[in-house]
């Protein structure tokens, strides 16, 4: 296959790599990225966005992009499927700038013709082949190489296509829900974390403290938001439990933009100058809005890789996830409806699991401590059960 020649695309799902023809290059970035990803966008706003656009531009100048164009010349046609690479990173003064890991990989699928997105959050223990060679957790692959390494590297562990990524760093996720004003979410599980990173609130960028976020409704500043989607201690699901307060938080997030109005577009683009890299341009918002727009929560699939499709396992001294691939590449040809085993808010009916008949999977979530619960088992809190 010649260099130039775009992916081709396997007809059906969007999702996988497949044949099909794009018909021109979209390099959207910055802005556009949170506007349609996080859903910024109400169907009035469209043409007032737009005018607004050069001095949102303004605003994120100093953003830059990383690896413009890499992904090349692959964005589906306007009712296609696609799929978009969202990244989250520590970025505060204890790292490298440019060689930081990945604290959030979330693949994002969106079908414009039925409204369905799928959100699939990807471990950061997971073990994998690296795109620049080698094998290490997930989420060294962006601190190795940036994001066409972390393209790469999901791209072929996943057998998947993405169209387009956005990298964001946790510092401006903070300064974004403080100037909307915070976030609504109810929790199910306490967070407590007795050795909780105080990078973001103090000056000592190696200091912790002690954090807790009880169940309940919340109203939730950037700070205590952060806190809720980073903690990784005393979480009975493992980073099973922060991949689903991750996708809870940005789903708020979609929620609350609705209350954004014009005159706070150019002071959210101030929160988050320095923030945001994507491969995306400003030229295509007039296509992007009507599907942002239309998108409904309650087609919203959320998805985690919980066993059998990984295990435990033990890597040079290292507490890593193995992944079975056969199991998550078979399910991965529609994501939309995830497969048995794969944990997700919405009961929907799968296509047939890697082995047997045709599934449905009942989804449920634990509640009270270990024990409490019958299935699943209360260690992950969040599954799937299949019935035939």
């Amino acid at each position: 296959m010649a260099t130039n020649q775009r992916r081709r695309r396997r007809s059906g799902t969007g999702w996988p790599v497949t044949e099909g023809d794009a018909t021109r290059r979209r390099r959207r970035r910055v802005l556009v990225a949170v506007l349609v990803i996080v859903g910024f966008t109400a169907s009035g706003l469209a043409g007032a966005v737009a005018y607004f656009l050069p001095v949102l531009a303004t605003s994120l100048g100093a953003t830059g992009q990383s690896v413009v164009g890499s992904l090349g010349n692959r964005s589906p046609s306007d009712h296609d499927p696609f799929t978009v690479l969202l990244l989250g990173s520590d970025d505060d003064a204890k790292f490298v700038p440019g060689h930081l890991l990945t604290q959030s990989m979330i693949l994002v699928r969106v079908e414009p013709a039925t409204g369905h997105v799928t959100m699939l959050s990807i471990p950061r223990d997971l073990y994998v082949p690296i795109s620049s060679g080698g094998s290490a957790k997930i989420d060294t692959a962006y601190a190795n190489g940036g994001a066409a390494t972390a393209v790469a590297t999901v791209e072929h562990d996943f057998n998947v296509q993405i169209d387009h990524y956005v990298w964001i760093g946790l510092r401006g996720l903070v300064n974004l829900i403080d100037r909307l004003g915070g976030v609504d979410v109810v929790t199910t599980n306490p967070v407590l974390d007795d050795f909780y990173p105080a990078d973001l609130a103090g000056g000592d960028p190696y200091a912790f403290e002690r954090v807790a976020v009880m169940p309940g409704a919340q109203h939730m500043s950037g700070l205590v938001a952060m806190e809720y989607v980073r903690s990784r201690h005393d979480d009975l699901r493992e980073d099973f439990g922060r991949s689903e307060r991750q996708q809870q938080v940005l789903l708020a997030l979609r929620t609350k933009a609705h209350t954004v109005g014009l005159a706070d577009l150019p002071d959210i683009a101030s929160a988050l100058k320095g923030e945001i890299l994507t491969d995306m341009s400003l030229r295509d918002v007039a296509d992007l809005m009507p599907i942002a727009s239309g998108l409904s929560l309650d087609k919203v699939a959320r998805v985690l890789l919980l066993p059998p499709y990984t295990s435990d396992a033990t890597v040079d001294g290292q507490a890593v996830l193995q992944p079975d691939w056969d199991r998550i590449q078979r399910a991965s040809a529609s994501p939309s409806t995830p497969a048995s085993g794969w944990c997700a808010t919405s009961t929907t009916a799968p296509p047939p699991g890697p082995a047997g008949p045709p599934t449905r999977s009942t989804c449920i979530r634990c509640s009270g401590s270990r024990g409490a619960s019958t299935s699943p088992p209360a260690a992950t809190c969040c599954g799937c059960a299949a019935t035939a």
